[in-house]
Parts: C-alpha cells; structure tokens; sequence
C-alpha cells in the first residue's frame, strides 16, 4: 500500500509538466512526417468497419489510417459509444450542433457505424481545408472546436489530444511498441477484436493516465499498455494482450510495482 501511495505522489508531482512539454512545432513535424512518408500505408490488423472507414477515406481523400486512428482514440471502435458532452459514435460526433451541421438530423442515425465515420470524416476534411493541410492543427480543432484553434493558439488539451491520436496512430500503423508482439504478428494481419484489455487504473485528469502509462512503459518494456478515454470525461490506462501467457506476464509487472488493478 505504501508503495502504491508513492506512485501516485510521483504522478501527482510530475503531472502538470508532462502536457506543458508536448510541443506545437514537433507534433506538427511529426504530423507533416507521416502525410509525406506514411499516409498510403496499410493498417497493421484488421480493424472493426474497416469498409466504412476505406469509404469514406476514398470520398474525403483521407488516409485510411488517420481515420482508424481517430476511430480508436475517441470510441475504441464502440458505435454505441457516448461521451459526458454528448459526443456519440466511433468518431464521437458532437449532437446536435456539430452533426445538424454535417447534414446529420436524427441522433439515432449517429450510432450507424458507416454514418458516422462518414460524419467524422467529411468533418475532419474541413478543418484539414481550413487550416491549410496542418493536420496538427486540424485535428486540436476536431477535438476543441474551430473557433478556439489559431496556428498562433493552441490551448494544452488540444495539444494533448493531437499527441493522444498521433499515440493511437503509431499503433495502427504498426510502429508502437505496444502494437502485438505475439509469434507471427507480422507474418499475417490479426484481428483487432482478437486483442484484450484489462484496466490497470482510471483517473479524471488525462495527464495523471499519461505518467501512469509513460510509467510503465519504463518499468516494463516487454509488456503492452495502452490509453484510452472513457465515459464521464474520464482516462484509462489498460493492459494489452493476445493470450494468457501475455497478460499474466504484465499483470505480474504491474502488481511487482505495487500498482492495485482495477477488478474487472
């Protein structure tokens, strides 16, 4: 328990630093990288309503992995998903300002996967025209609205959320280091369905879940985490893995650091 305690004084004390230091410029260049270098690539597994995210790539001229990954840091691909501002679907579409405006009038319409990813979609086109290809800055303002993003001003958290989807990226792509590490995982693409979670610990603040899992990450490089928002406006960080083995493995590491799991 005392070291449990400990933990959570070193997230606290290191906590308000870690989003102060995500910087505008290096995500920009690390957004720009992947629009030259990357934007054409597979994605690393079979993803849930793949069809309706390569639809609506073709029709927005979107990378098929950019969607994926906004799909996956938003809802985790839950179409029923549903967020304390009333964001709904894969792509978490604002009811009713943001979807009355992207041609959407009925709220149930935004549960149907392909509907949604389309919403989403030909949203994120727009703020890409807006702010001139930055894909840095459209994506700040697909999280905090158009109005409130500048090159010249962009707030923290739409900061984070930029760098939270570029995370979730890497993993599509393949790149991360939590992307599978099973027998075999680059051989053949595998299912995403077929990965598990488990979650370690939720907080309300999303910088104290990034030092969680920045934590260890550190602690145990052999083990998979992940971040994921929640519902309620909260952050989880989770225990990634394909099979008993794996998943014992890290939650072994993790209670060897005297962090509790949270029960299932």
């Amino acid at each position: 328990m005392k070291t449990y305690h400990a933990v959570l004084l070193v997230l606290l004390a290191v906590a308000q630093p870690a989003l102060a230091l995500i910087d505008n410029r290096e995500l920009t260049r690390a957004w720009r990288d992947y629009q030259n270098h990357s934007a054409g690539a597979e994605p690393n597994a079979e993803f849930p309503y793949q069809r309706c995210f390569e639809r609506a790539g073709a029709a927005h001229d979107l990378p098929v992995t950019l969607l994926l990954a906004v799909a996956r840091a938003e809802s985790d691909f839950d179409p029923r998903a549903r967020s304390h501002k009333n964001a709904l679907g894969l792509m978490q579409i604002r009811w009713p300002i943001t979807a009355k405006d992207l041609g959407i009038y009925r709220k149930r319409d935004l549960y149907q996967p392909c509907t949604n990813v389309e919403a989403g979609a030909r949203y994120l086109r727009r703020l890409l025209d807006r702010y001139h290809g930055d894909l840095h800055l459209a994506l700040a303002a697909y999280n905090y609205g158009p109005g409130r993003i500048s090159a010249q001003k962009v707030p923290d958290g739409a900061r984070w959320y930029s760098s939270y989807v570029y995370r979730h990226l890497r993993y599509v792509l393949g790149k991360s280091d939590n992307a599978s590490k099973a027998p075999g995982a680059r051989q053949h693409k595998q299912r995403y369905l077929d990965e598990r979670k488990q979650v370690v610990m939720t907080f309300h603040q999303a910088y104290l879940a990034r030092n969680l899992l920045e934590y260890l990450e550190e602690a145990s490089p052999d083990s998979r985490f992940e971040w994921f928002r929640a519902p309620l406006g909260r952050h989880q960080v989770v225990i990634l893995y394909r099979g008993p083995k794996e998943h014992t493995r890290a939650l072994a590491t993790v209670r060897g650091l005297g962090i509790p799991v949270e029960r299932r």
